[in-house]
């Protein structure tokens, strides 16, 4: 059924007048006849009589009448919930314990007026998630392609923010009464990253990782879940793990896990904001300063070779986003 027939007889049954529903429509009065013709030969039924003030709807109008209201109201509700700037505002982040959760979720809790919506995508290649962005699957995502020049067109990428590194070991690991560690003291340790997908961001970031400091990371094996890592690091004497500084864990208390700062210098991953180059959502200018506003990693912080420090000034700043320009 035509919705926009159908509405056209919800306005004329409550104006009374086939011109008055035509003239707030924008089309002529022989349109309106015509879709209320329509709807009436797929009902079977008359609709409206005509009376000397114009039409009044029949008994089978007044019947049809709630229900086509409520047609008309579910339709302007489905387009307002994906209208730019009217739907949940949608952002894609690696897990809901990840450190750009634990972010948005801070914006969040400072901002509670507004409607966001916290997605995962369940990809390991970044240039998907950037597809998702242009495509308006997402307005926003947590990824980094690490050569920009391989971005679909329509997506832009702005430094989001960096996530200092921390050892997670057990209370039987050789290190866990340290209160910090040098990357270079972890030579010889086996750090256990399960999971490391082949030409992620991840696998890229851990493989210069490894060879800028002569580590031995690990990624034997499937990945089942943190709940499995954890387990694994709370009994064992030599396994130890990489965790983001904002990263939310929780484990038992008997568990007793260690969460060990690197310094001299801090390992920092750098995260990325995906967003599309025109037109992006309006509430993503506010969750941009509020990533202008955390606190900056240390100088001297070793990242990779697609990331330097500082770069807040490199960020294109709101008022950019807010206009859909781009630098």
């Amino acid at each position: 059924m035509d919705t926009e027939a159908v509405r056209s007889f919800v306005r004329a049954a409550e104006l009374g007048q086939l011109q008055h529903a035509a003239d707030e429509q924008g089309v002529t009065q022989q349109a309106v006849s015509k879709r209320i013709a329509a709807v009436e030969r797929e009902l079977g039924v008359r609709l409206f009589i005509r009376t000397p003030r114009g039409v009044e709807p029949t008994l089978d109008g007044q019947a049809f009448l709630p229900h086509a209201r409520s047609i008309v109201a579910g339709v302007d509700r489905a387009v307002t919930a994906v209208g730019p700037g009217s739907r949940a505002l949608r952002i894609d982040v690696l897990g809901l314990r990840s450190a750009q959760a634990v972010v948005l979720h801070d914006y969040w809790r400072s901002h509670p007026e507004t409607d966001l919506d916290v997605v995962t995508l369940r990809v390991d290649d970044p240039h998907t998630a950037a597809s998702a962005v242009q495509a308006g699957d997402v307005d926003a995502a947590f990824r980094t392609v690490t050569d920009p020049a391989t971005l679909p067109r329509g997506v832009r990428m702005i430094h989001a923010f960096d996530s200092p590194l921390q050892l997670l070991v057990g209370p039987r690991h050789p290190l866990a009464s340290a209160r910090t560690l040098t990357p270079h003291r972890l030579r010889g340790h086996r750090v256990w990253m399960p999971g490391i997908v082949p030409r992620s961001e991840w696998a890229e970031f851990y493989d210069q990782l490894a060879a800028a400091f002569g580590l031995r990371i690990d990624a034997a094996g499937p990945n089942f879940g943190n709940e499995v890592l954890l387990d694994t690091l709370a009994d064992s004497a030599d396994v130890a793990t990489f965790v983001g500084a904002r990263d939310r864990y929780i484990w038992p208390t008997s568990y007793d896990l260690r969460r060990i700062p690197l310094v001299d210098p801090v390992p920092a991953y750098p995260l990325s904001l995906m967003l599309p180059a025109a037109d992006p959502h309006p509430g993503l200018g506010a969750v941009i300063d509020h990533l202008e506003g955390l606190a900056p990693i240390p100088d001297g912080a070793w990242l990779p070779s697609w990331a330097t420090a500082p770069r807040r000034r490199d960020r294109a700043p709101s008022a950019h986003l807010r206009t859909g320009t781009t630098r």
